[in-house]
């Protein structure tokens, strides 16, 4: 962490220099920032959160946040735009949010936005422009880079399926399209079945279930998120399969299953910092740092060469958690120099 440093520098610009998205420079620190979170449920969304609130803790040491207004939609898109719609009303100073829908909160984000109130989207991210900045992976690249690890490993030919996050969240649509051209381009590859399932063990190993009943024969598990490749490795394993070659990201669970069973795998990462990044951007905006619109958070390649460093921080996290890459303010400074 860069501290005082950190302080002094963000203290030496001027709001006079004000020039980021929806920031007008008539805020003053300590800030008031809302966290609209669309749900808390999975573990990923609770390691997110915890995240923010360490760097909140961190901001106000630094007398640069006084508050931080938590919110939880439960999943309801329509809840969540009335919960932004209260942080307006209460006039916090910025809004972080993860969106339950690309496109419903665009009039409230408006109003926020005219108001002087930074807007920080990252993760599942909204269409409007009237936001400070959008914060993100690739999720599109994600898909890809999975889709090309499957069809290598089994040499162009083969019987697969495919496991999505929750249709109509941008993250699962965005890293469902990156597979698009690659399996055009493959014809060989036959998709055999596939499904759309919350990001938990659980329902994906039932949902996982259901489909092996149904396909006695697969080559391969084309999976977009970590919880879902350790319900379908647990979900072969229960049944007698053969482990088959399969992607993910950084869930522990999987990646303990990876090592434990030999699994020929694939994954990377939504790293769960984002969540403290986009406080931290906030609180940069407000001060008057001309933030990029977009900040591209670039996706890491776990594989069999470095999953022990992963599994070696494992007892660090939640057995149900995610084993995130380490974070500090250098890293934040350099991807907030990104153009």
């Amino acid at each position: 962490m860069l501290g005082l440093g950190l302080l002094m520098s963000v203290a030496g610009v001027s709001q006079a220099d004000a020039a980021a998205n929806c920031i007008k420079g008539d805020r003053k620190a300590p800030y008031t920032l809302g966290w609209a979170n669309i749900y808390s449920v999975p573990t990923w969304m609770k390691q997110t959160q915890g995240t923010i609130e360490a760097e909140v803790e961190q901001l106000k040491k630094e007398g640069l946040v006084d508050k931080l207004v938590v919110t939880d939609a439960q999943g309801d898109a329509n809840v969540q735009i009335q919960q932004i719609q209260s942080m307006i009303d209460a006039n916090v100073d910025a809004i972080i949010l993860i969106a339950g829908s690309s496109t419903a909160p665009a009039r409230v984000l408006a109003d926020a936005c005219a108001k002087g109130i930074a807007i920080i989207n990252f993760d599942s991210l909204v269409d409007t422009d009237d936001v400070t900045a959008k914060v993100n992976t690739d999720s599109h690249q994600w898909g890809e880079q999975a889709t090309k690890f499957m069809i290598d490993s089994l040499g162009g030919k083969g019987k697969i399926l495919i496991l999505n996050g929750p249709a109509g969240v941008s993250v699962s649509d965005d890293r469902r399209a990156g597979a698009n051209d690659l399996l055009k381009a493959n014809p060989d590859i036959q998709v055999l079945a596939e499904t759309n399932t919350a990001y938990n063990v659980a329902p994906a190993q039932e949902a996982v279930t259901s489909l092996l009943f149904a396909n006695p024969e697969i080559d391969g598990i084309l999976s977009f998120g970590g919880a879902l490749s350790a319900g379908a490795v647990l979900a072969l394993d229960k049944q007698g399969r053969e482990q088959v070659p399969i992607t993910g990201e950084n869930a522990r669970q999987f990646l303990e299953l990876w090592k434990d069973k030999g699994l020929k795998s694939w994954a990377t990462m939504q790293p769960n910092w984002l969540g403290a990044f986009a406080a931290y951007t906030a609180v940069q905006a407000l001060e008057g740092k001309d933030v990029p619109a977009f900040v591209k958070i670039p996706l890491p390649v776990i594989d069999n060469s470095n999953i022990d460093e992963y599994l070696a921080r494992a007892k660090d996290f939640p057995a149900d958690g995610y084993i995130f890459s380490p974070y500090d303010r250098e890293l934040f400074a350099k991807l907030l120099a990104q153009k």
